[in-house]
C-alpha cells in the first residue's frame, strides 16, 4: 500500500502500464516514502558513468539525505516517477518547480527542472521517452507549462530524448552544460512522435508473440488428448522452427521428453530462454505459472485457460489480477480464454492454437475475438481458397508442388498471421493493427470484433492502416450487448453510427462472416477497381441479368450484359474477356459461367485457363467469376486453393501458375485452342456461387478504392477570422464554475454559438395573445407562431406551427387556433419568430461520446427521416471534404440539389455551418451536445431557427495523454 507524502494524497491515476521500444512492458508509478530500499537498490545497479551524467560529478552512493529528498514528494511542486519491472526500479524521473531565478518555488510559477536516471541494462529500450511523456502530463496537470533540463554535452542519449520529443525548444550552452528549455503544450509534431513510438512499440510487442524463438507449452498431458497436449502436437506438426518445451508439474522425474519434445516439471527447469509460453492449466494454477514465466524471463503468454471474465464477477477480478501480474514482469497476454495464434511464415511456422492443421501460408491477416468464429473463418477461407488458375488438364491428379519455388509455398489468399484473442484482456485488435500496418507479409486484414475497447484509437489506427492495405471488419454482438468476457467502456452511439464512422476511417464494413471472406479473397487476389463501371459477360443470359440487377442495387454502373450463349468455347470466353479488359469504359469485369451439359473436367480446366490467360494480359482491372456449381467447374475454379491445410511432402496438391514448367517439376496443361500460352505470375481469380455475393464484394472494393483516392487529399479544417475562441472559453468557464453540467438557456445558447459565427433566429416567448403581438412588432412581420412543448417541438406535421403570419389579425387568429387545438399557453409554450427564407429543413447535431469522441451528424428534419434512420455522421474535427461528403451521404440528399425541378439550395452555406459547429466542439470539449433544429437551407443562405447546447466537464481523453496500456 502506498503511503501519502507531504501534502497531497497518492495520485493513483498517474499509475500506468506502457509498452517499451523492444515490445516489453513496464509500469510507471509515483515514487513514495515506501520506496527507499527500491531506490537504493536501483542506484547501486547504475554505472559510474551514468551517475556522473546525472550529478555532473562522481557520486558512488546516495546519502540518507538524498534518499529522503528523492522519496518525499508533495505531488505538486516536487514529483518523482519510477518505471518498474518485476517490482524493481529500472528508471526514475523527477521534477522540481522553480522560479525565474532557478530557485525552488510553488505555484503560480509554471517552470520546473527535470532530470532522469535509467539503469544501464535498460538503456535503449525507450524508457526515458515514455517517462518524459508521463512526467510532462503530470506537470501540465499541476499547472507547469515549461521544463528546463541541464545535460552534459557527452550525454548524447539524454539530449536526444529531449530533442526528439517534438516539443517547442530553446537550447543554450553555458559553463560546459547544455541547457534545454521546452514548452509542454502538445504540438502536432509531439503527438506524431508519440504515436510513431506507440506504433513501433506495440507492433514489436505483437511480433514477439508471433515470432518466438522458443515456446513452452504449460499443461501438457502425459497421454494424447487434452488442450495442452493438442497444442503441443499442433506446434510439432506445423514444423515450428524454434525450440519446443513441454511443461507439467505432474511429469515423473525421469521423464525426458514427450514425443521427442523435452519435458520439464517447471518453466524454471528449462535451460535457455523461453520467448512464449502457452498456458493450458486450470485458472486456479495460472498465477503460479505466470510467476514462473516472469522469473524465467518469458516475453509473452497465450492463455487458453477459461474461468475468467466470461464466468462472472469473480472471474473478472481474476482476469484483472492476471493482467496486473503479467505486466509486472513485462509480459503481454493473448487471452485468457483464447483459441491461440498462428504465424505461417516459413521462418517461423507457429501454430500455437487449437486448430489441428496449419493454414496454408498467404497474405491475409486474421483477428477474431471469438474462438468459434476464428474456426469458422479458417474453415471458410479453406473452402473458398480457390480461384481460376492454370491447372492440369484432364481428370488426372495434379502433381505435388515444387517446394523449391517460394511462390508455391505462399498463395495470396492464404493466411499470414491469425490471432484469436478470447477475452482480450491485454492484446487487442488495436495491437494487431499496429503490427499489420507495416508487416510486409500481410496485404489484407480481416477482423471479427464483438467489442471495440477504444473506438477513438481504433478509428485512428484503422484510417492509417486502410491507407496502405484493405481492412475488412464484421462486428458481432451488435444488438445483444457486450459479451460477458469483455470488460470495455460502452458507447452511447447506435451501431449504425459506429458503422458509419468506421467507413469514414476507410474500414470495409460487412455484416456476415461469409461477406468478410468474400471481400477478403477479392482484395487479396485482384487490383482495386478504378471506378464503378462493370462489364458482364458469360454463357447464361439469366445469370448475366441477375448480375446486372445486383450491380444496380449496389450502386455500381453495369454495362449491358454480353451473352456468349451456352455454346461458347473457352476461346470465346478468352476473346470476350480480353475485349472487356481492353475497353477504357470498363473498370471491372464479372464473368458468369454455367458448365455445358456432358462436358467433363477437361472443359472446366480449359475455361479456367482461358480466363486466367486473359487476365494476365490486362492485370490492372479486377475480374470475378460467378459460377453454377455443376460438373467439375467448381473443382477447376478452386484447384489452386491457397488456404487449405498445408499438405505433406508426399500428398498430392494443386499448384499455382506462378510456377514455371520444368523438366522434373509440375507441368501445366496446354492452352486450349485459340488461347495464348499461360503468363507467369498470373493472378488468382475469385469465384462466387451467387451473383449477389460477387457483386457485393466488388461494390465494397469500389467504395474502398474511392476512399483511398479521396484520402490521398484529406481536406483541411478551415480557419474563420470571426471566430472568438477565447471569448467562448471565458463564457464556458463562467457557466461551468460550479462544476455541474447544464443545458443552456436560449440567450446563453445564442451567445456561445455567435462566438463561432452561428447565428440563431430570435424566438420571443408569447404567453398571451398580447405578448405575441408585441413580439411580432419587435421582430417585424411576417412571423411564425410555434408551440415549443416537448411533444410538439420540431413536429410541424402535428400542426403546432403557423407560418407566414402577415399581420396582427392573422397572428391572433393563429394563436386562438393553437390553444383551442392543443391546450392552454402554459402547456404549449408558444413563441414568435421572424420568418426565414423558404428552403429545405435540416438538422445538424454534435455529440461528445466518452468512448468514440465527438461526432457530427446531419439529416433532413421530419419524422420520415428519423423513422428511416437517414442520418450521416463524421468524426470531429470535420474537414471541408468531410462536410461536402456528409451533405451528400444521406439517401434524401437529392432534395438539396434540385430534385424533380425544385430549386437547388445553398449547400456551401450548410457546409460552412457544419464546419463552424465542428470547430466549436473540437476547441471546447466541455460542449458535450449541440442540436441545431431546424436549419432551413434556402437557395441563398442557411438559417438556424432552433438550437440547444449542453455543457459539462469533459471526459478524459486517453488519445492525447501519454502512451498507456488500457486497464479493463
Amino acid at each position: 500500500m502506498q503511503i501519502p507524502s507531504d501534502r497531497h494524497a497518492y495520485p493513483a491515476h498517474w499509475e500506468a502500464d506502457v509498452v517499451l521500444r523492444d515490445g516489453g512492458t513496464a509500469r510507471i508509478r509515483p515514487i513514495t516514502v515506501d520506496d527507499a530500499e527500491h531506490l537504493v537498490s536501483f542506484y547501486e545497479q547504475v554505472s559510474d558513468e551514468s551517475k556522473y551524467y546525472r550529478f555532473f560529478a562522481p557520486y558512488p552512493r546516495l546519502s540518507a539525505k538524498d534518499v529522503h529528498r528523492f522519496t518525499h514528494h508533495d505531488f505538486v511542486d516536487r514529483v518523482g516517477l519510477a518505471a518498474t519491472v518485476g517490482g524493481e526500479f529500472i528508471a526514475t524521473v523527477r521534477y522540481d518547480r522553480i522560479d525565474a531565478d532557478g530557485r525552488p518555488a510553488t505555484g503560480p510559477a509554471d517552470e520546473a527542472e527535470v532530470a532522469f536516471l535509467v539503469q544501464d541494462a535498460h538503456q535503449g529500450r525507450g524508457v526515458a521517452s515514455a517517462l518524459l511523456e508521463h512526467i510532462a502530463a503530470v506537470a501540465r496537470e499541476r499547472g507547469i507549462r515549461r521544463f528546463a533540463a541541464e545535460v552534459l554535452p557527452a550525454n548524447s542519449r539524454m539530449i536526444k530524448v529531449f530533442t526528439d520529443a517534438g516539443y517547442t525548444q530553446k537550447r543554450s550552452f553555458e559553463d560546459g552544460v547544455v541547457r534545454l528549455e521546452f514548452d509542454l503544450e502538445p504540438t502536432d509534431r509531439s503527438l506524431a512522435v508519440q504515436r510513431a513510438r506507440e506504433q513501433r512499440a506495440e507492433a514489436r510487442s505483437v511480433h514477439r508473440l508471433l515470432a518466438p524463438g522458443s515456446v513452452a507449452v504449460v499443461g501438457v498431458g502425459r497421454a494424447p488428448g487434452g488442450v495442452g497436449r493438442s497444442v503441443l502436437d499442433n506446434l510439432r506438426n506445423a514444423g515450428f522452427t524454434g525450440r519446443l518445451h513441454a511443461v507439467n508439474t505432474a511429469f515423473a522425474g525421469d521423464l525426458k521428453d514427450i514425443d521427442g519434445v523435452p519435458a520439464h516439471r517447471s518453466v524454471r527447469e528449462i535451460d535457455g530462454p523461453v520467448d512464449l509460453a502457452v498456458v493450458a492449466v486450470s485458472a486456479e494454477r495460472v498465477p503460479e505459472v505466470v510467476a514462473e514465466c516472469g522469473e524465467h524471463g518469458v516475453q509473452g503468454l497465450v492463455v487458453l485457460s477459461a474461468g475468467y471474465a466470461e464466468s462472472g464477477p469473480e472471474g473478472r477480478e481474476r482476469q484483472r489480477a492476471l493482467v496486473r501480474q503479467a505486466r509486472t514482469y513485462g509480459m503481454r497476454i493473448v487471452g485468457p480464454n483464447a483459441f491461440g495464434i498462428v504465424n505461417t511464415s516459413p521462418g517461423v511456422r507457429l501454430n500455437a492454437s487449437l486448430a489441428p492443421e496449419m493454414p496454408r501460408p498467404g497474405r491475409i491477416g486474421m483477428f477474431a475475438q471469438s474462438g468459434a468464429i476464428g474456426i469458422a473463418l479458417l474453415a471458410r477461407l479453406h473452402r473458398r481458397g480457390g480461384g481460376v488458375t492454370g491447372v492440369t488438364g484432364g481428370s488426372s491428379a495434379p502433381s505435388a508442388p515444387n517446394t523449391s519455388n517460394p511462390s508455391d509455398a505462399t498463395g495470396v489468399s492464404g493466411v499470414s498471421t491469425f490471432v484469436s484473442a478470447g477475452n482480450r484482456a491485454d492484446v487487442s485488435g488495436n495491437d494487431v493493427l499496429q503490427y499489420w500496418y507495416d508487416d510486409p507479409d500481410t496485404d489484407v486484414a480481416l477482423m471479427y470484433l464483438e467489442t471495440i475497447g477504444n473506438p477513438r484509437k481504433f478509428t485512428r489506427l484503422a484510417r492509417r492502416t486502410a491507407a496502405v492495405k484493405p481492412l475488412v471488419v464484421v462486428q458481432g454482438a451488435r444488438h445483444g450487448g457486450t459479451p460477458t468476457g469483455h470488460a470495455v467502456r460502452s458507447t452511447r452511439l447506435p451501431h449504425a453510427t459506429v458503422s458509419a464512422l468506421l467507413r469514414q476511417a476507410g474500414v470495409i464494413r460487412v455484416d456476415t462472416i461469409t461477406e468478410l471472406v468474400d471481400a477478403g479473397l477479392l482484395l487479396a487476389r485482384q487490383p482495386l477497381p478504378a471506378g464503378p463501371r462493370v462489364a458482364i459477360l458469360g454463357n447464361s443470359e439469366s445469370l448475366g441479368l441477375l448480375t446486372y440487377d445486383a450491380c444496380l442495387a449496389e450502386g455500381l454502373r453495369p454495362l449491358p450484359p454480353l451473352d456468349l450463349t451456352t455454346g461458347a468455347s473457352a476461346a470465346d470466353f478468352h476473346a470476350a474477356l480480353s475485349r472487356a479488359l481492353a475497353d477504357p469504359a470498363c473498370d471491372a469485369v464479372v464473368v458468369t459461367a454455367i458448365p455445358a451439359v456432358g462436358e467433363g473436367a477437361s472443359a472446366d480446366a480449359a475455361l479456367a485457363e482461358a480466363l486466367r490467360s486473359a487476365t494476365g494480359e490486362a492485370p490492372a482491372k479486377p475480374v470475378l467469376v460467378v459460377h453454377v456449381e455443376l460438373g467439375g467447374l467448381a473443382e477447376a475454379l478452386s484447384a489452386a486453393a491457397g488456404t487449405g491445410p498445408q499438405p505433406s511432402r508426399t500428398a498430392h496438391a494443386p499448384h499455382t501458375v506462378s510456377e514455371p514448367p520444368t523438366a522434373s517439376g509440375p507441368r501445366t496443361a496446354s492452352a486450349p485452342p485459340g488461347v495464348p500460352a499461360p503468363l507467369a505470375g498470373s493472378r488468382l481469380i475469385p469465384a462466387y456461387p451467387a451473383a449477389e455475393r460477387a457483386v457485393r464484394a466488388l461494390a465494397e472494393a469500389v467504395r474502398y478504392a474511392q476512399w483511398r483516392r479521396e484520402s490521398a487529399e484529406p481536406g483541411r479544417v478551415p480557419e474563420y477570422d470571426d471566430i472568438d475562441e477565447k471569448g467562448a472559453a471565458r463564457l464556458i468557464t463562467r457557466l461551468l464554475s460550479d462544476g455541474q453540467g447544464r443545458t443552456l438557456d436560449p440567450d446563453r445558447t445564442c451567445d456561445l454559438l455567435a462566438a463561432y459565427g452561428i447565428h440563431v433566429h430570435r424566438a420571443l416567448p408569447a404567453p398571451t395573445p398580447d405578448a405575441a403581438a408585441e413580439a411580432a412588432r419587435t421582430l417585424g412581420y411576417p412571423v411564425a407562431l410555434k408551440a415549443t412543448a416537448p411533444h410538439l417541438r420540431h413536429r410541424a406535421d402535428l400542426g403546432g406551427v403557423r407560418l407566414d403570419l402577415a399581420d396582427e389579425a392573422q397572428l391572433r387568429h393563429a394563436y386562438t387556433e393553437l390553444t383551442e387545438l392543443f391546450g392552454g399557453p402554459g402547456e404549449l409554450r408558444p413563441v414568435v419568430q421572424g420568418m426565414a427564407p423558404r428552403g429545405v429543413d435540416t438538422v445538424v447535431r454534435a455529440v461528445l461520446d466518452p468512448a468514440a469522441g465527438a461526432v457530427l451528424s446531419f439529416g433532413l428534419a421530419g419524422a420520415a427521416s428519423q423513422l428511416l434512420g437517414d442520418t450521416a455522421h463524421r468524426l470531429v474535427p470535420v474537414t471541408d471534404r468531410d462536410a461536402s461528403s456528409l451533405v451528400r451521404a444521406i439517401r434524401t440528399a437529392p432534395l438539396l440539389f434540385g430534385w424533380r425541378g425544385s430549386a437547388p439550395v445553398d449547400t456551401p452555406a450548410l457546409e460552412e455551418l457544419m464546419l463552424r459547429l465542428s470547430r466549436l466542439v473540437d476547441d471546447h470539449p466541455e460542449v458535450v451536445a449541440v442540436a441545431l433544429e431546424p436549419v432551413v437551407v434556402a437557395p441563398h443562405g442557411a438559417a438556424v431557427l432552433g438550437a440547444t447546447v449542453r455543457l459539462a466537464p469533459p471526459p478524459a481523453r486517453d488519445d492525447l495523454g501519454p502512451r498507456t496500456l488500457p486497464v479493463y
